[in-house]
């Protein structure tokens, strides 16, 4: 095992834990704003997550995906915005 793929491994650890614990917080939240930014944060995270795989196993395929997942986790955090801004206006 060379230094890329060592860093490689300790990188989707790191992230894997960082994903972990913002389920924690998107479960657990104590309100809509921390719940969003946690979507937020395991969005990105699933991005990272895919495009490090991608790397690691030499498949350019998973990085279609990771672009879908960076989109639809941006669609998803405008739509909880969206929300939140409709709700402290009282519509």
């Amino acid at each position: 095992m060379n230094w890329f793929d060592l860093g490689l491994e300790i990188l989707l650890i790191v992230l894997t834990v960082s994903f972990v614990l913002g389920t924690i917080r998107l479960i657990k939240g104590p309100d809509v704003p921390n719940r969003a930014l946690a979507f937020d944060l395991i969005a990105l995270h699933a991005v990272g997550m895919v495009a490090l795989i991608a790397i690691r196993h030499a498949a350019p395929m998973l990085l279609d995906i990771a672009m879908v997942a960076a989109v639809l986790g941006f669609l998803g955090t405008v739509l909880v915005a969206r929300y939140l801004e409709q709700a402290r206006d009282g519509e």
